[in-house]
């Protein structure tokens, strides 16, 4: 008897895949046993490279910072006017027992170039057992006080300086010698009154304008920081110029050239006629008025040189200049 025939979709059957996991307290242990293997292997590689790293750590312990032969013996330092050894040591806390690997050097470099007298430093180990420092101190431009200062108060170890920049320095004793014959640059105080603060950019435009008359007052004459006293703004038009002998001249913003060198003539033509000045005005070109400090009569006349060609020529050229660039 033949059965009947189905199609294959209906007849399809489903197939199920059954997973059987066979487990027994024989098998759970070998696996135990296998896994502890690795765990010990591991842990002996983990001991074995930890060692090596301690013997490492240990020889160059004793390579170097056990070493005698790297004991700090000498702090290097190069002829400066800002510190000296034993300023060196105490700034940095340098402690001169220490194994020349044991002392941080970018520390030692922070806390040097922390002093406000220090320009620049460079630190560096140089082996085997030496401290290489080289400083660079500040160059002094003048010294600097507010206004109503006395003068006579302000030049001296301890007292401002100012460099080109306008940073405020304390004078160290090393740099004295250098500083004492600048002259004084008075300055008033700011809005809030405070004071001048070594360590600190002083922005102020008074100092600038003395800057610019002392750097003519240098090209005419490179004596000139040793005969001027000191220099201040006293009003908005004009600054006053105060030499070593008392004489107080009153100098304009504009054409200070021609400004000094009258100064120079004036005090030259005083010494050589046997009269002191005690004041004197610049500014106007001619008829330069001024008073004496003593009874002597004062000159008719000082004797201004006369201007050469060249400079006529310049003088009406920079005037031609100023008329086209005010026009309009």
């Amino acid at each position: 008897m033949f059965k009947r025939r189905t199609s294959n979709s209906r007849q399809r059957s489903r197939m199920k895949r059954l997973e059987v996991r066979v487990m027994s307290p024989r098998i759970a242990w070998f696996g135990f046993l296998k896994l502890c293997g690795r765990s010990v292997k591991y842990a002996l590689i983990l001991a074995m490279v930890g060692a090596a790293g301690w013997g490492v750590w240990l020889g160059i312990q004793r390579a170097f910072l056990h070493n005698p032969e790297f004991q700090l013996r000498l702090v290097q330092l190069n002829p400066n006017e800002a510190l000296d050894e034993a300023d060196v040591v105490k700034t940095a806390s340098i402690d001169l027992r220490a194994n020349l690997f044991e002392l941080n050097t970018d520390l030692i470099h922070e806390r040097l170039a922390a002093r406000p007298e220090v320009s620049e430093v460079f630190v560096e180990r140089r082996l085997p057992s030496t401290l290489d420092v080289q400083i660079k101190a500040r160059t002094p431009r003048a010294w600097i006080a507010l206004s109503g200062t006395d003068t006579s108060t302000v030049r001296h170890p301890g007292g401002l300086l100012v460099d080109p920049n306008g940073f405020v320095y304390p004078c160290p004793s090393l740099q004295w010698q250098t500083a004492r014959d600048l002259p004084v640059i008075l300055v008033p105080a700011q809005g809030d009154g405070k004071a001048l603060t070594a360590g600190q950019v002083a922005s102020r435009p008074e100092l600038q304008r003395a800057f610019r008359l002392l750097s003519v007052a240098i090209e005419s004459d490179p004596e000139a920081p040793r005969w001027i006293d000191r220099l201040e703004q006293t009003n908005l038009w004009s600054m006053q110029l105060t030499t070593r002998n008392g004489t107080v001249a009153t100098i304009g913003f504009r054409d200070q050239d021609r400004q000094i060198r009258d100064l120079a003539t004036a005090l030259d033509h005083a010494i050589r006629q046997g009269y002191g000045i005690a004041t004197i005005n610049l500014i106007p070109e001619r008829n330069i008025p001024i008073t004496t400090r003593d009874e002597a009569p004062p000159p008719r006349a000082i004797p201004v040189p006369e201007p050469t060609d060249q400079e006529i020529r310049e003088d009406r050229r920079s005037k031609d200049l100023k008329a086209i660039l005010n026009r309009g």
